[in-house]
């Protein structure tokens, strides 16, 4: 198979070169502002004793995985909207598809870990502590990665097997499975089952599971005394709700597709929400509102 060792061709918005130039600026905002909110995150959760605590510790683990995630796309879409050629090697595709993929499952996994801990404090106030223990921390962290990655890796290597018959223009912005499928030139639906069965498995078990979370968070809320308490927690909860179904309901819509039913500007736009957007928001609504990090940031500056 010829065109497997050579190199594929990133379409992308290459038709509407107005597009491309919008496009950069937005994408390079956003993986700046994904840098520096992370960073930041990952930084004062280490650095300030005060923020050494599981919610901190996921939130850092989210940050990271943020970091690079967005860093696994970003950069190759930069330079191809700035380039004629917009292409990528082999090796590079396999690699950017297989870190894209398995970092988004992390994602996945790690905001109903986040949920759980949110519940595990709201629901569970005087127990929280030997609930989530130093060491469940540690081992909840460790399940979310590795499972991620190692469930990936035969759905990647059969995508990338999969004869194109010299066909290698991507119809997408970066590497990804349902865009890789569509150049195949045999019949895809094991490949396809197979994706349909980790897409339930890291997309919709997980989005159950948080928010059967929030659905006890929320009556817990509910039974606090004062307005200003309930106000308060609402507000928290609200903010990563709404992170979580921008995040779910975009991949979903993209993975849970059959991908005869693929749309390449619609995909295009969606695909950028959970690579770009959504880690550009995570370290802004989890804790740029917080006044633990306020103060852990004041404390960093004071320095």
């Amino acid at each position: 198979n010829q065109s497997s060792l050579g190199e594929f061709i990133m379409v992308g918005v290459s038709d509407q070169p107005q597009l491309e130039l919008l496009l950069f600026v937005l994408v390079l905002i956003c993986y700046i502002m994904t840098l520096l909110g992370n960073t930041t995150i990952i930084m004062l959760s280490y650095l300030d004793p005060h923020l050494h605590t599981p919610m901190y510790f996921f939130l850092s683990n989210l940050s990271f995985v943020d970091l690079c995630y967005t860093t696994s796309v970003g950069p190759q879409m930069l330079v191809n909207f700035r380039s004629t050629r917009k292409s990528i090697s082999w090796a590079g595709c396999v690699a950017q598809l297989y870190i894209s993929i398995s970092l988004g499952c992390t994602e996945c996994l790690l905001l109903a870990v986040i949920a759980y801990d949110r519940y595990a404090a709201i629901c569970q106030p005087l127990r929280y502590t030997t609930i989530m223990s130093h060491r469940l921390c540690l081992q909840l962290a460790a399940t979310t990665w590795l499972f991620s990655f190692s469930s990936t890796i035969l759905l990647t290597i059969r995508t990338l097997r999969l004869p194109r018959c010299g066909r290698n223009q991507i119809e997408h912005l970066f590497c990804e499975m349902p865009a890789l499928l569509k150049l195949a030139c045999v019949d895809t639906s094991a490949n396809e089952a197979e994706l349909l069965a980790i897409s339930v498995i890291f997309l919709v078990v997980p989005l159950v599971l948080i928010l059967v979370s929030y659905g006890y968070i929320g009556t817990a809320v509910l039974r606090i005394r004062s307005a200003k308490g309930r106000l308060k927690a609402f507000n928290t909860c609200a903010s990563h709700l709404v992170v979580v179904l921008l995040f779910y309901g975009t991949a979903i819509s993209m993975y849970l597709q059959p991908p005869s039913n693929y749309s390449k500007d619609r995909d295009n736009i969606v695909s950028l929400f959970y690579t770009l957007v959504t880690p550009m928001l995570n370290p802004l609504i989890y804790t740029l509102r917080n006044k633990e990090v306020h103060g852990a940031l004041r404390r960093a500056l004071g320095r």
